[in-house]
């Protein structure tokens, strides 16, 4: 199931319009834990709609630790 942010952030992409902050820094971190994972480049080749449901629980499961740990909420 898509979040509203999600929606937004892909449009916007699609789109090619500027991202705000939070969804800027937000995307940074994504493609962080995917390079650290080892799948920028499957992501770079055939995008996040590329990833198997395991691999995007995965960066989805470090996300959310990260930003507990660093107490970031997405989701106002």
């Amino acid at each position: 199931m898509t979040t509203p942010f999600k929606k937004i952030v892909k449009a916007k992409i699609k789109a090619k319009k500027q991202l705000s902050d939070v969804e800027a820094e937000r995307e940074k971190i994504k493609y962080e834990i995917a390079e650290e994972l080892g799948l920028a480049d499957k992501v770079k080749k055939y995008g996040w709609s590329g990833l198997t449901a395991e691999e995007t629980g995965r960066i989805g499961g470090i996300m959310t630790k990260r930003n507990k740990d660093n107490g970031r909420k997405w989701n106002k």
